[in-house]
């Protein structure tokens, strides 16, 4: 049990340092009169991170309800 809490909390330091650099370059481009309005596909390094972030949450709640069940 203890390993699978160390595991947890591995993936949530994970989970919270791809979100913050994801969220570092964002800002409001999504204004109302700006021209990056309606901006939603990602490319490159965006879309990695982007699959990064799909993986580890999905490690995570995987992860938690295993340690649920086992509990």
């Amino acid at each position: 049990m203890a390993i699978l809490s160390t595991i947890l909390f591995i993936l949530s330091v994970f989970i919270i340092l791809v979100v913050m650099i994801q969220s570092q370059g964002s800002g409001l481009s999504i204004v109302p009169g700006t021209g990056d309005f309606g901006k939603f596909e990602r490319r490159g390094g965006e879309l990695v991170l982007h699959r990064i972030t799909i993986g580890l949450i999905t490690l995570f709640v995987l992860t938690a309800a295993i340690a649920y069940f086992i509990a």
